[in-house]
């Protein structure tokens, strides 16, 4: 299917999500202010930018690898979704994991989105569920090795 990502600029260093390779599942988003974040804690980092997402979609929020690699720094709620509905500014919540202050910079890469179909489903109340293989088999429950 294909899909059109509608963006509006709502800042004037605001920059489009951006593909860096052909092959790559996610779109950049880039940072439009300049924020330190202080070793263990969290910041709300601004893009500028407004999404408009095709119908049946959702954008999933995910790290990008090298900044959790190299400096220790990642999406908190990973990932985060953001509804096809919602119209306002698109922010990014960072954590430092490190044990240094990290800079977040105007027209820094800080994450990136994967647009992905939302299945609509009914909820249906049952007094019963079909068994399975795994069961009720939790965490750890299929090892380590």
């Amino acid at each position: 299917m294909d899909y059109t990502l509608k963006v509006k600029l709502v800042h004037k260093d605001a920059k489009l999500p951006f593909r860096a390779n052909a092959g790559d599942a996610g779109l950049d988003l880039y940072s439009v202010e300049e924020k330190i974040i202080r070793p263990g804690e969290a910041e709300l980092i601004r893009t500028g930018i407004i999404l408009e997402l095709p119908e049946g979609t959702e954008a999933q929020v995910r790290p990008r690898s090298g900044l959790a690699l190299k400096n220790a720094v990642t999406v908190l709620n990973s990932p985060g979704t953001i509804d096809e509905g919602y119209r306002g500014e698109i922010q990014i919540i960072l954590i430092n994991h490190g044990k240094e202050e990290f800079l977040v910079e105007k027209q820094m890469r800080i994450a990136q989105i994967i647009i992905a179909p939302v299945a609509k489903v009914e909820v249906q109340e049952v007094t019963e569920v079909s068994e399975s293989k795994r069961g009720m088999n939790g965490f750890g429950s299929s090892g380590i090795k």
